[in-house]
Protein backbone atom coordinates (compact mmCIF):
# COMPACT_ATOMS: atom_id res chain seq x y z
CA UNK A 1 0.00 0.00 0.00
CA UNK A 2 1.57 3.22 -1.34
CA UNK A 3 0.06 5.61 1.23
CA UNK A 4 -2.32 4.02 3.53
CA UNK A 5 -5.76 5.54 5.02
CA UNK A 6 -5.85 5.11 8.62
CA UNK A 7 -9.02 4.10 10.91
CA UNK A 8 -8.99 4.87 14.43
CA UNK A 9 -10.66 3.16 17.42
CA UNK A 10 -10.94 4.21 21.69
CA UNK A 11 -10.49 1.28 23.89
CA UNK A 12 -9.92 1.29 27.59
CA UNK A 13 -7.73 -1.35 29.00
CA UNK A 14 -7.95 -2.09 32.98
CA UNK A 15 -5.28 -3.83 35.06
CA UNK A 16 -4.57 -4.28 39.08
CA UNK A 17 -0.59 -4.39 38.01
CA UNK A 18 0.01 -1.13 35.92
CA UNK A 19 -0.39 1.40 33.38
CA UNK A 20 1.83 -1.15 30.43
CA UNK A 21 -0.83 -3.67 31.11
CA UNK A 22 -3.75 -2.55 30.81
CA UNK A 23 -2.71 -0.67 27.30
CA UNK A 24 -1.22 -4.17 26.30
CA UNK A 25 -4.60 -5.75 27.30
CA UNK A 26 -6.65 -3.03 25.05
CA UNK A 27 -4.82 -3.74 22.52
CA UNK A 28 -4.96 -7.45 22.60
CA UNK A 29 -8.19 -7.42 22.58
CA UNK A 30 -8.28 -5.28 19.32
CA UNK A 31 -6.24 -7.81 17.55
CA UNK A 32 -8.10 -10.74 17.88
CA UNK A 33 -11.02 -8.61 15.74
CA UNK A 34 -8.65 -6.23 13.44
CA UNK A 35 -6.43 -6.47 11.30
CA UNK A 36 -3.29 -4.39 10.26
CA UNK A 37 -2.76 -2.65 13.95
CA UNK A 38 -0.28 -0.17 13.17
CA UNK A 39 -0.28 2.39 16.31
CA UNK A 40 -1.59 3.56 19.69
CA UNK A 41 -1.82 6.92 21.50
CA UNK A 42 -2.72 7.31 25.44
CA UNK A 43 -5.56 9.38 25.53
CA UNK A 44 -6.22 9.72 29.62
CA UNK A 45 -4.74 7.62 32.40
CA UNK A 46 -7.16 7.25 35.39
CA UNK A 47 -7.45 4.45 38.38
CA UNK A 48 -9.01 4.05 41.69
CA UNK A 49 -7.42 3.97 45.32
CA UNK A 50 -8.48 1.29 48.32
CA UNK A 51 -6.97 1.70 51.12
CA UNK A 52 -4.63 4.48 50.18
CA UNK A 53 -2.75 2.93 47.17
CA UNK A 54 -3.80 2.35 43.52
CA UNK A 55 -6.04 -0.52 43.31
CA UNK A 56 -7.06 -0.65 39.72
CA UNK A 57 -5.44 1.40 36.44
CA UNK A 58 -7.59 2.31 33.49
CA UNK A 59 -5.85 3.45 30.48
CA UNK A 60 -7.45 4.99 27.61
CA UNK A 61 -5.91 4.17 24.02
CA UNK A 62 -7.00 5.36 20.08
CA UNK A 63 -5.75 2.21 18.38
CA UNK A 64 -5.20 3.05 14.67
CA UNK A 65 -4.80 0.52 11.93
CA UNK A 66 -4.85 0.66 8.26
CA UNK A 67 -8.00 -0.11 6.19
CA UNK A 68 -7.86 -2.15 3.71
CA UNK A 69 -8.51 -1.22 -0.61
Amino acid sequence: MKDPVYKIIELTGTSTTSIEDAVDKAIKRAHKTLKHLSWFQVTETRGNIDKGKVHHWQVTVKIGFSVED
